[in-house]
């Protein structure tokens, strides 16, 4: 059963839900940061069904996620690889692999990330672009953008 298309509502997190917002989706952008580009590769990884993984392929290629390259002419075989459009959710993959750590993990997290600049274990705090403040929701109150076309995109307060 094909869901609700946000395509038309002017919102960047519907947006967002329109490309990545399938089951499989960010497993497959996961994988593609992690290096997987081979569409055996992505299965085996992921036990996922050919056709599905095809459709989520797919579906990355024609929005600009991945990129379709071949490799092997007979038969044609192709690898996948992030576009920088792609690259730019390894901060929601992150933020949800953090979610996950912390919420769903009991034994801890499954894969954790070293910062290879000081070598230590890190994660993604948010922070203030201009001052450099750790933010909290509390901090933030949204306003309206040049791209709001509708006042009542923001609830009353």
């Amino acid at each position: 059963m094909r869901r609700t298309s946000f395509e038309d509502m002017n919102c960047s997190l519907a947006q967002c839900l329109e490309v990545v917002g399938e089951w499989w989706t960010l497993l497959i952008v996961r994988d593609a940061l992690f290096g997987v580009t081979r569409f055996d590769d992505f299965r085996a990884r992921l036990g996922i069904a050919r056709n599905v993984l095809t459709q989520r392929l797919d579906h990355l290629v024609r929005h600009g996620v991945l990129t379709r390259e071949p490799y092997q002419d007979n038969p044609m075989r192709y690898d996948y690889r992030l576009t920088p459009k792609g690259r730019s959710l390894w901060l929601v993959v992150t933020a949800m692999r953090q979610w996950g750590d912390e919420w769903a993990a009991p034994d801890g997290p499954p894969v954790q990330t070293r910062h290879t600049g000081c070598g230590h274990l890190a994660t993604v705090e948010p922070v203030c672009s201009h001052c450099g403040a750790h933010l909290a929701p509390r901090d933030l109150r949204p306003i309206l953008g040049p791209g709001a076309k509708d006042p009542s995109l923001l609830p009353a307060r």
